[in-house]
């Protein structure tokens, strides 16, 4: 199958934890619950000091139409609501709980009623989901009633393209059952006519098991992808699956499709089945200052801190932690950031390949334009940034569809003057965006 438009490239899996089932870990002392762990507005808190709360206790209020509520994790005492700053700049609400250790069930959980596209929607918002490999758009508005009639294909994530992170592989192969669960129960109640799950062909167990448990569902097709970053990008996999290109401004949905990840709709069947809303994540703790890599199972609002101390790593040897992975992850200010929904991994490198290179000149050979997925030429992008005149700057960036960036990092990977060009990009994105703002407020 080709690859999307012009780019792809070829990056190290190093998928050390792929054969390892997930460890569920002991509660840490404390969590903090940031109130924006998905796209949108920020969940409202709706607890103070001293309350008592259990694990799946509503302690976020969603009052946006684009946001999700967020529940505690753990049961306890909330010892502080606080303020917290996100590694985006932006200072968000948050809610610190000291666990009691017991993680005793909220007693007011009861299972949800689903016999509908419309309770299927209720259901994903009411148990918190969002997209749990990526960027954490809230799971009940793709799955809108309102749009249903438009789609024809649910498709699902499991290329997990990135170095290092198998928490999706571990969902593929130790909960396919709850991944099949929630994909028939979209299609039955949806009406969705044809099902698709986009594999890496790095991953030939995943495909295999996830082949063997949709064998009696011809609706349901596993696309064994060619191992190439980012496959796992949104409009690269409905491409290299479907053969669809989703217009610039556009969504998935204006091409007639859901995407959705193998772990979020693993998530949904588990809470159609349970009512326990989603409180906790697998997380791949690995990196270049790991020597023993796992896959574990935290209370979401676990601080990074925790994390690497059950896996036994020195922090002095590490240099730089991020959330996610090398390619797309979010660097950590602090290891005392708490872990959130959409967290997948926590990739710690060791000082030495922390250290950023010396960028030197462009020397204009091309090759980020070759290796773009999109087909875009980040060098237009960094020539725009340098112009004094705003108009002039947004100009060349509309014309050069800076917004259809998808921020994969592919121009930088291979860039031989080691240019900071995904960076100049975001930076070109917030530029422009920021200019039309003001120019429609006149």
């Amino acid at each position: 199958m080709s690859l999307f438009k012009l780019g792809s490239i070829r990056i190290p899996h190093r998928k050390n934890t792929k054969d390892m089932k997930a460890r569920r870990i002991a509660p840490p002392q404390t969590v903090e619950l940031l109130m924006s762990q998905h796209i949108g507005a920020p969940a409202s808190p709706r607890v103070k000091p001293g309350d008592k709360v259990f694990v799946g206790t509503l302690i976020g209020e969603a009052e946006a139409f684009v946001c999700a509520p967020i529940y505690s994790s753990v049961s306890g005492v909330v010892k502080k609501v606080d303020n917290y700053l996100m590694p985006n700049g932006k200072t968000v609400p948050s809610v610190i709980i000291e666990s009691d250790g017991e993680m005793t069930p909220d007693p007011e959980i009861v299972v949800p009623t689903v016999t509908s596209y419309k309770e299927l929607s209720e259901a994903a918002r009411k148990a918190g989901l969002v997209g749990l490999g990526g960027a954490g758009f809230p799971t009940s508005i793709k799955l809108d009633p309102s749009k249903v009639d438009a789609i024809d294909t649910l498709l699902l994530n499991g290329a997990e393209c990135e170095p290092y992170i198998t928490s999706d592989t571990r969902t593929m192969l130790d909960d396919a059952d709850y991944v099949k669960a929630g994909v028939q129960t979209i299609l039955n109640l949806s009406g969705i006519k044809n099902a698709v799950i986009g594999i890496e062909n790095n991953k030939p167990e995943c495909v295999e098991a996830l082949g063997k448990i949709f064998a009696d569902d011809d609706r349901v097709k596993i696309c064994s992808l060619p191992s190439a970053y980012p496959q796992g990008g949104e409009k690269v996999l409905i491409y290299n699956t479907l053969g669809r290109v989703v217009p610039e401004g556009k969504l998935p949905a204006d091409v007639g499709v859901i995407i959705m990840n193998v772990t979020t709709v693993a998530a949904l069947a588990k809470y159609i089945e349970t009512g326990m809303p989603l409180v906790e994540k697998c997380v791949t703790v690995d990196g270049s200052a790991i020597d023993k890599p796992e896959n574990l199972i935290a209370p979401i609002g676990t601080s990074i801190s925790y994390l690497l101390e059950a896996v036994g790593a020195d922090v002095d040897k590490v240099g730089k932690v991020m959330f996610g992975g090398p390619m797309m992850g979010v660097a950590a200010y602090s290891l005392d950031a708490p872990i959130m929904k959409n967290t997948n991994a926590i990739v710690a490198l060791n000082k030495k390949d922390a250290k950023l290179p010396k960028s030197t000149p462009c020397i204009h050979c091309g090759r980020c334009v070759a290796a773009c997925p999109m087909g875009l030429n980040p060098t237009a992008y960094a020539k725009a940034m340098s112009f004094t005149n705003d108009a002039d700057r947004a100009e060349i960036l509309t014309k050069e569809k800076i917004n259809i960036c998808m921020e994969c990092g592919c121009c930088s990977y291979v860039c031989p003057a080691k240019r900071p060009l995904v960076e100049n990009n975001k930076l070109a994105k917030n530029a422009l965006r920021e200019f039309n703002a003001q120019k429609s407020k006149g």
